[in-house]
């Protein structure tokens, strides 16, 4: 497999499809951010209504439980994907299932039992992750795929705020130290989502409902942006990082200046 820093002469121009397919991308993220900021609103209060529910000494607990998350799920999702049971919830229905399901029990119990369901879920949504590289031709037990995964958590939220594309090409390291640095940097982000996603299950019973549905809406939105990350890498392994990157921010600020002007 062609490396994302392979040579210039090794790579082939651009064409009218495959500049299509970066458009594609950068529309899939944007309908992406979307989708998710109506799920976490949809028991019909704004987030920042929902955060009220948060005991003030949970917040301080959320980033850390977001390390300790990513740091179990970069461990144990790989692990999971083996054996026959593992290989019959490969797929992004069944993940989707199993977080939901997960959230429901997470929040029934409130915020403490939804603390304690998080890496369940985590793992979930980083065996879709995974799942997700392997249709764009990686290897999903690979190291360096488990660490463009983790990456993918460093994904926001806020307006055309997406993939962080500087981990697209990067040479990340595969040692223990390389992966708590990259938890590290993605793990704040990471925290924001879920202090979103932990109010809404804070009220217990209630939460149960709330859980579920931000469960779903959750894995959906990395599932999303691990096909935009994904896509823009196995492009970037044939035409070159600089060139797909130039076409995909071009589109997105295309994308905002229709936005703005249709307002």
């Amino acid at each position: 497999m062609k490396t994302i820093n392979a040579e210039i002469s090794d790579l082939t121009p651009l064409t009218d499809d495959d500049r299509a397919r970066i458009r594609a991308l950068a529309k899939r993220q944007r309908r992406a951010n979307g989708l998710l900021m109506r799920a976490i609103n949809f028991v019909g209060s704004q987030v920042e209504d929902t955060l009220k529910f948060l005991p003030k000494g949970a917040r301080s607990q959320i980033d850390g439980a977001a390390r300790a998350a990513l740091t179990q799920s970069y461990e144990v999702a790989s692990k999971s994907r083996e054996g026959a049971l593992g290989q019959a919830i490969n797929t992004d229905r069944m993940h989707k299932i199993m977080a939901t399901l997960s959230g429901a029990v997470g929040g029934f119990g409130g915020l403490p039992t939804a603390l304690a369901e998080l890496p369940v879920a985590t793992t979930m949504i980083f065996r879709a992750v995974q799942g997700v590289a392997a249709q764009y031709g990686e290897d999903p037990a690979a190291p360096e795929t488990r660490l463009q995964a983790l990456a993918v958590f460093g994904a926001g939220t806020d307006g055309e705020d997406g993939i962080d594309t500087s981990f697209l090409g990067a040479r990340l390291g595969l040692s223990g130290a390389a992966v708590h640095t990259l938890i590290a940097r993605v793990a704040p982000r990471f925290a924001t989502v879920l202090t979103q996603k932990l109010a809404t299950q804070a009220v217990p019973i209630l939460g149960a409902a709330a859980g579920a549905g931000t469960n779903y809406a959750f894995t959906q939105y990395y599932v999303e942006m691990a096909h935009v990350h994904f896509g823009l890498r196995q492009l970037a392994r044939v035409h070159g990082e600089d060139a797909v990157l130039d076409v995909f921010h071009a589109a997105l600020v295309d994308r905002q200046v229709t936005a703005a002007r249709d307002a």
